[in-house]
């Protein structure tokens, strides 16, 4: 049975797609850009802070389905620039103490011109 994630702590959708989809037990979550839930405005113009509000962003879809970031068992990350992995290391590190499996990949360009964007699944249970 698939199940919609679905909440208002968390960014909406910007086109057609979901926050996320919830299948036997494990949740895909779609990429988290750096903004606001409140406004959907970019937040924060360094790595830095718009690597905290992806955190945070990502933390609500988590906390939407019961689980925290020791649940997520694989992230992928999207940077604008190489040149900023180990800023945005530092802040992915303080959250992600479990040491999901990754990739991070450098990309010409992210949605709104921003940094970064993270996308995980995680085991949210049944």
């Amino acid at each position: 049975m698939l199940k919609y994630v679905e909440t208002k702590n968390a960014p909406a959708a910007i086109g057609p797609y979901s926050q996320g989809m919830v299948v036997n037990g494990i949740a895909f979550f779609s990429g988290q850009i750096p903004l606001s839930p409140e406004t959907g405005e970019v937040v924060g113009s360094t790595i830095q802070e718009q690597t905290e509000q992806v955190m945070k962003n990502i933390k609500a879809l988590l906390e939407s389905q019961g689980a925290e970031f020791k649940d997520v068992v694989k992230t992928t990350c999207f940077l604008a620039d190489m040149g900023d992995f180990g800023a945005f290391n530092e802040i992915y590190a303080k959250y992600f103490v479990g040491k999901p499996a990754r990739s991070c990949v450098a990309v010409k360009d992210l949605p709104k011109g921003v940094l970064c964007e993270v996308e995980t699944i995680a085991y949210v249970g049944e």
